[in-house]
């Protein structure tokens, strides 16, 4: 369950925060305070999410030697 979390974390993170503001602009009689918990909860949770995406996007960066194996490339340290 948590890989799937970590690997799906910005598609989590949408449906969370779509529901979530369709539920305090539906539901009458949410406390203000209630409704700005939230707000600052989905701000901070999009700050994990994003240094999640950004680590994937740097592993991979790091691991492109196959790819430029595949491609011919060579590689920086060649002469």
């Amino acid at each position: 369950m948590s890989n799937f979390i970590h690997s799906n974390s910005t598609r989590l993170y949408a449906i969370v925060s779509a529901a979530l503001s369709l539920i305090a602009y539906y539901v009458d009689g949410l406390p203000t305070g209630l409704i700005l918990a939230l707000a600052a909860a989905i701000l901070g949770t999009g700050e994990v999410v994003q240094r999640i995406e950004d680590r994937k996007t740097s592993q991979a960066l790091s691991h492109s030697p196959a790819l430029d194996d595949a491609l011919n490339v060579p590689s920086a340290s060649t002469p």
